[in-house]
């Protein structure tokens, strides 16, 4: 049995970005999004998710930030997440990491920011399926040890699991692919903390995937990687994170590496091929509340 959860990241960037998850949730293969409560267009992304998935069968999850854009709580309130005393959490994922690992983030404050963005979600009326994280910045021990408990918290039932299977590409793919190579070495080494994630979740008692599809092939998705991770899919239940959305002028103004590949996602997860090769590869398509 295979069965996947696609989930479009970033719902609530940008009034583009917004439009066009739904867009391939009503007329494509999405099944699940992360809403950002820290992201500009919150307020729209939360009312059109009550508004054109009430009574369906989409999952809504908080996609947690901790990493670019400024925190919900003052600054002062969370000075370990804010980069040298600015207003806005650190610019980058390597950064982030630099400090989790040194013990210089206080958990307390992970908690704090964390609980708060996904009370603003729920405050808007939107109920909430699971949580992951900008940049799967849980991956770490300091920052997943806090969301866990801030999951517990608000009662979220389910949490992304952010590693990649072992082989998440066929070798003859990868070797033919040289703009994957630094990538699929950096998801390698980060597998050092897969073990952990799990033990760490199943001792809170929440839900998770066998894994997350895709990582690898962020702002580089198309039919023909898409068809080679489906073809190299494992049995079991696994997530496949996507960044569809439009290329406007609203998100030039917006700090992110993922523009023109927006469109290409969105172009894929609303054709008829990427449904074909789900059925051709017998892929059941889920959300996170069919695991809780």
């Amino acid at each position: 049995m295979r069965r996947l959860i696609i989930n479009a990241d970033d719902l609530g960037l940008t009034a583009g970005v917004n439009r066009g998850i739904l867009e391939c949730w009503q007329n494509g293969i999405v099944t699940s999004a992360t809403l950002m409560a820290n992201g500009q267009a919150f307020a729209s992304a939360a009312a059109a998710v009550k508004e054109t998935t009430a009574g369906s069968a989409f999952g809504v999850g908080c996609h947690l930030g901790v990493v670019d854009g400024e925190p919900l709580l003052p600054p002062e309130r969370v000075p370990t997440l804010v980069a040298d005393g600015q207003g806005s959490f650190r610019g980058s994922i390597v950064s982030l990491a630099r400090a989790a690992n040194l013990g210089q983030l206080r958990a307390a404050e992970v908690e704090a920011e964390m609980v708060e963005q996904i009370r603003a979600i729920q405050s808007a009326g939107v109920r909430l399926s699971h949580l992951d994280a900008h940049k799967h910045a849980h991956m770490f021990p300091a920052i997943l040890a806090p969301m866990l408990r801030a999951a517990r918290a608000c009662g979220v039932g389910a949490v992304r699991n952010p590693f990649e299977p072992p082989r998440p590409l066929a070798c003859g793919l990868l070797l033919g692919r040289p703009d994957l190579w630094k990538r699929w070495a950096e998801v390698q080494v980060l597998r050092a903390w897969a073990g952990g994630f799990r033990r760490a979740v199943r001792e809170s008692q929440l839900a998770t995937t066998d894994g997350t599809l895709g990582i690898l092939a962020t702002g580089l998705l198309d039919e023909k990687l898409f068809a080679a991770i489906l073809a190299a899919m494992p049995e079991g239940t696994w997530e496949l994170c996507c960044h569809p959305g439009y290329d406007d002028a609203e998100l030039s103004g917006v700090r992110t590496r993922l523009r023109q590949s927006r469109e290409r996602e969105r172009q894929l997860m609303t054709s008829t091929l990427a449904r074909d090769l789900l059925d051709r590869h017998g892929v059941e398509l889920i959300n996170y509340w069919k695991l809780q």
